[in-house]
């Protein structure tokens, strides 16, 4: 359990990290269940449905994209946790591995950038 408590960076923790992937997931359900209980008085017919749902379909789906980020920087720390550094300093992931890392997370700055 050792690993769990390493320091990640500034005070965060792995332990913190999976913490906050649970109750991110934990707090959505509520939302969610909270949000289609709000509109699910408003849906009269079926036009209304075809209004209400993708909206609900779309909150949705912002959760998960976030909660994939999470996993994804969960599943990078368990690497190096678990891999001492290697020789070339890639702190057991691959090159295309690396490439991937990158890629994803210009995604994300570029997702920010447009909020």
């Amino acid at each position: 359990m050792g690993q769990l408590d390493s320091i990640i960076f500034g005070e965060k923790k792995f332990s913190d990290i999976l913490e906050e992937i649970y109750t991110n997931q934990k707090k959505k359900e509520a939302q969610v269940s909270a949000l289609i209980g709000e509109l699910k008085p408003l849906v009269q017919e079926i036009g209304d449905a075809t209004l209400i749902v993708p909206l609900i379909k779309e909150y949705m789906e912002i959760g998960v994209k976030n909660d994939e980020q999470l996993i994804k920087m969960a599943t990078i720390i368990q690497r190096v946790i678990n891999n001492s550094t290697t020789d070339d300093g890639n702190f057991g992931i691959s090159e295309d591995e690396k490439n991937q890392l990158l890629a994803e997370m210009d995604k994300l700055q570029s997702g920010k950038d447009k909020e």
